[in-house]
Parts: C-alpha cells; structure tokens; sequence
C-alpha cells in the first residue's frame, strides 16, 4: 500500500515511545499525513509494552484513534506478556515472515 506507515518499534525508552512513537503515529493518521499506520512491537519494546501500564494506557489510545499494532510473538512470549498485550487488543503473531513481505512490496518502514 502506497499510503500506508509501518513503524518498527523496538526501543525500551519510554521518553521515545510518548514523544515520538505515539505522536507521530496518531497525528499521521488524525492529519492524514498517511492512510494506514501499523506498530510492529519487536523486542525490547514487547518487554516495555507488556510490563508498562502508562505505556499500555498509551497503546490502547493509539488502537482507539485506528492505528493498527501487531507484536512479535516470539518476543512477546520471551518477556511473558503475550496474553497482555492480546488482551488490549495487540495482533500478536510470529513477524519475521509478514515484515519481510513489507518490504518486498516496498512499504514505507521506519524503525524506532
């Protein structure tokens, strides 16, 4: 998809996910900089993610205003919080194989 934002969050700063991450997915979409906007959650971010309550109030304000977010299941069972991140609403799935067809169809990726 020619409008669509894949953003590769892999930080476990806090400070990014509030002041970037979370800004600027919510605006792109509210702004209509980008149609679509996807979250990958990839590793130490899953750990963030899923042990964080700010940060997950601040997932489920991004899922609220349409940005969709998936989470690397290996990671996510690593750092045990799968059924966290599942239950506010995280695709949770196995993503080495869907990123890899984001890029073969050269989708707009930035990585965090």
């Amino acid at each position: 998809m020619d409008n669509k934002l894949n953003i590769l969050w892999t930080t476990d700063n806090k400070d990014t996910v509030f002041n970037m991450l979370s800004m600027y997915a919510i605006n792109s979409l509210s702004r209509k900089w980008w149609e679509q906007v996807n979250v990958i959650i990839w590793g130490a971010a899953a750990k963030l993610a899923g042990n964080d309550t700010q940060v997950q109030t601040e997932i489920l304000e991004m899922l609220h205003q349409g940005v969709t977010i998936e989470a690397c299941k290996d990671c996510c069972d690593r750092f045990e919080v799968t059924e966290r991140l599942t239950r506010l609403g995280v695709s949770v799935r196995y993503m080495g194989e869907p990123l890899t067809q984001y890029l073969k169809n050269n989708e707009k990726l930035i990585t965090i």
